[in-house]
């Protein structure tokens, strides 16, 4: 291990000598300077890791040199030694960022504990501001929050092709977060200087879509009083993110492969060609390639948008990072809100770890914002949590059973509680089958083979 820096500063000879000769037979790396602006160039021409400096001296004094170390090199510690010791002095040298403040004469034993415990304070400051970088490049890529294996390689697909103009396919359930994910790629992309246009393509009325996308002339069709700029138009230069793109039509899935082929497109009742340059990135919470078995999305379309694809795992998947996003939406929402910043016991914390979170991140966001509003502590239990965690999941399977003299059908109970079961995923997941499979831990095929089998359809709920 390296040995510490320490430079001394004392205009008195015999003081400087003395402090030099005690620390460097302790085994620590010593420079002496007589004045404070000889110090001031010392410190420019090299690293210390502590200053003792005499606070009276001609020139820049020892408050002097204190404030320079404060303003050009903090992560240096110091020491005021003084033969004029007042509290008013103590206290102002502390307040303007001195480790400690030590009376003339000292003892040599004092000085070299107070000298180790200012160093040791220094290191831990070091690792404490090292540690911080290392969290936020471990746990956040942008607003996006973890530090689980999944969300690593989340990560790593976004810093390789964010700098690129390949489309990009997010995959993910309903609130993993494919819009933040979006926004990381194109913000840190040579396209971050141009707009980021969104369109959620579910949330707009099929008859609507195709003007919001691709603009209108004026009197194209009835109320169209003026010509419209639509949102490929307003990416030009940027980026057009494409969200739920697995519930557009058939007729503008042809146009969109138009765009993603040439470039190019013309406005509603336009004759004009326009030529856009724009990078697309696309979202959806469906399974694209088992809609395109079903004939519902065109194979030629998916294979254009899945050229970098990048699933977003659900956050029953990413079960590490449920700590680190709890903390983290309790802290903003506490500023957030002004109020006072609770903690979870253990056990709350079990229980949330444990939960399937169907509504993923989204879900949790809304109940630690929840949990911080009506919070009336500063610590929250298992007992102020919403009902659904207050059993865990073997509670909720228990059933009390009483088998009659004549007995019990075993096959069609066991039937009939496996047909609830997974009608009850198949809800908790909004029908989406690959979710509820999960929920189940089965295979997405054998849950489908379930459903066949026991002729479960969402009418039948």
């Amino acid at each position: 291990m390296a040995q510490a820096s320490i430079l001394v500063v004392d205009d008195a000879s015999a003081v400087r000598e003395n402090l030099s000769e005690l620390l460097t037979e302790e085994g620590y790396e010593v420079d002496i300077s007589a004045d404070g602006t000889a110090a001031l160039q010392l410190l420019q021409e090299r690293a210390y890791d502590l200053v003792l400096t005499d606070l009276s001296m001609p020139g820049v004094d020892g408050m002097g040199v204190l404030s320079y170390l404060v303003n050009h090199f903090p992560e240096t510690g110091c020491i005021i030694i003084t033969g004029y010791g007042t509290i008013q002095n103590a206290v102002n040298a502390m307040r303007l960022g001195a480790y400690d403040y030590l009376c003339k004469p000292v003892e040599s034993q004092e000085l070299l504990v107070v000298v180790a415990r200012a160093l040791e304070h220094q290191r831990l400051r070091q690792e404490n501001i090292l540690l911080k970088k290392q969290l936020r490049k471990k746990f956040g890529f942008d607003n996006i929050i973890g530090a689980s294996e999944p969300m690593c390689q989340v990560f790593d697909i976004i810093r390789k092709v964010a700098d690129t103009d390949s489309t990009v396919l997010i995959l993910g359930e309903s609130g993993t977060g494919k819009e933040l994910v979006a926004r990381a790629i194109h913000y840190n992309g040579y396209r971050r200087g141009n707009p980021l246009i969104p369109v959620n393509c579910g949330a707009i009325p099929e008859d609507l879509l195709e003007s919001e996308l691709f603009g209108h002339e004026r009197g194209a069709f009835t109320h169209a009083i003026r010509t419209r700029i639509g949102r490929f138009e307003q990416a030009h230069g940027g980026t057009i993110f494409l969200d739920e793109i697995g519930d557009m039509s058939p007729n503008l899935q042809v146009k969109i492969l138009r765009v993603l082929q040439d470039h190019q497109f013309e406005r509603i009742g336009g004759n004009k060609t326009l030529k856009v340059n724009i990078r697309v990135i696309a979202a959806t919470n469906r399974d694209l390639q088992e809609l395109v078995q079903n004939g519902r999305f065109r194979e030629d379309l998916f294979y254009r948008l899945n050229v970098i694809p990048i699933r977003i795992p659900p956050l029953r998947e990413r079960r590490a990072d449920i700590p680190i996003l709890v903390d983290h939406f309790i802290q903003d929402f506490s500023k957030k809100k002004k109020k006072p910043t609770p903690r979870l016991t253990p056990a709350a914390m079990s229980r949330l770890e444990s939960y399937a979170w169907p509504g993923n991140v989204r879900e949790l966001e809304n109940l630690m914002e929840r949990m911080v509003i009506l919070s009336e502590s500063e610590v929250i239990d298992v007992k102020d949590l919403p009902e659904r965690f207050q059993l865990t999941s073997q509670e909720t399977l228990r059933f009390n059973l009483e088998i009659p003299a004549g007995g019990l059908p075993l096959q069609k109970i066991v039937s009939d509680f496996e047909r609830q079961l997974i009608i009850k995923a198949l809800d908790q997941a909004g029908w989406v089958k690959n979710q509820a499979a999960q929920l189940l831990h089965l295979n997405r095929t054998t849950l489908v083979e379930k459903i066949k089998k026991q002729k479960i359809t969402r009418a039948s709920n």
